[in-house]
């Protein structure tokens, strides 16, 4: 079982939680602690339990056992003040959709009692940085799925919380609209110390918004750490050589060990990774041949390489890049 180690107090702490329905096993116990004024990422599969621990977090779904604290509340004892100090966005919409966008925000501020003023201060404000005030006299059955979204997200920061619970936020966005959503969620961190968790299905929204990630698999957390940590687990940097002769990429096939070639891209895949000493090697030794290379990138193991070895499965939003890889050629030298 993998635990977080944050210097920060917890502005979530889940020990041992647990749930099961029927014989099947969704969170098998699994502990999990975010620091304040971070983004914590939550990825896995489909059906691995991401959904339900934010439901179990967030109180809309009890546990079967576990202890947890949320915004400093015990979640058992305490359940409505964890609910004042968290915002949710789920995967559907909570939108009444014959009202406009702003009657929905309104709606949200009567039931956060804001008052009159402050409440139509707070949509308006939300509106605009949501980039929804041309939408704002729209009823919502009439919005794009983007603008709904945008507007579901409006709907959860309505009341300021302390914490909040985006289950796969941008589904379904522009790759603009993803941006837009991307930079709310740093300014309320960096801005006003909100606490986020997160689950998504786009690895790169992890990679770029998490200050820490978990893996969970099965209804268990099987990894967790920076994104660079995540990374660092996983073998397979590799140089990519590129030539425009195949007599080249024969012949530099046999001056390096453990290689891996590809015939239709002309590309030879070199073990190795990024820092100069290593690059320099690869170089020299292309050059004492005679051989010239028509480029060289190198490539890192990335959140994709992360997910497929600890999970076993590729990511669905991945698709594999076609290739018809030989045998590894070894040094005859």
């Amino acid at each position: 079982m993998i635990t977080t180690s944050a210097t920060r107090t917890p502005a979530i702490s889940a020990v041992g939680l647990a749930k099961s329905y029927g014989d099947k096993v969704v969170l098998d116990g699994i502990d999990l602690h975010v620091a304040e004024g971070t983004v914590f990422a939550l990825l896995g599969p489909n059906g691995a339990g991401k959904t339900t621990t934010v439901q179990i977090l967030s109180t809309l779904v009890g546990a079967d056992a576990g202890r947890v604290h949320v915004a400093g509340h015990d979640l058992t004892r305490e359940a409505d003040a964890v609910r004042r100090a968290i915002g949710v966005t789920g995967q559907s919409s909570a939108m009444d959709n014959l009202l406009t966008a702003r009657e929905n925000l309104l709606l949200m501020a009567d039931l956060h009692h804001l008052g009159r003023v402050e409440g139509r201060r707070r949509a308006d404000e939300l509106l605009a940085r949501f980039d929804l005030a041309d939408a704002a006299r729209k009823p919502v059955v009439t919005l794009s799925g983007d603008m709904r979204r945008k507007l579901d997200l409006a709907m959860t920061l309505v009341g300021h919380p302390r914490v909040i619970f985006l289950d796969e936020p941008t589904t379904g966005l522009d790759p603009r609209s993803r941006r837009i959503i991307w930079d709310i969620i740093r300014d309320l961190v960096a801005e006003h110390g909100v606490s986020i968790l997160l689950t998504t299905r786009y690895l790169k929204e992890a990679d770029r918004l998490a200050d820490r990630i978990a893996v969970l698999d099965h209804g268990r957390l099987v990894a967790e750490g920076t994104a660079a940590e995540l990374k660092r687990r996983i073998p397979g940097a590799h140089i990519r050589v590129r030539f425009s002769d195949p007599h080249h990429l024969d012949v530099a096939a046999d001056l390096f060990r453990a290689t891996t070639c590809d015939d239709e891209t002309l590309t030879l895949s070199i073990p190795g990774d990024d820092n100069i000493p290593t690059l320099r090697t690869v170089l020299d030794t292309l050059a004492d041949a005679d051989i010239r290379a028509e480029s060289l990138t190198v490539h890192t193991p990335d959140l994709d390489d992360v997910f497929l070895a600890l999970t076993g499965r590729a990511h669905s939003d991945r698709e594999p890049a076609p290739s018809r890889p030989r045998p590894n050629r070894q040094n005859p030298r």
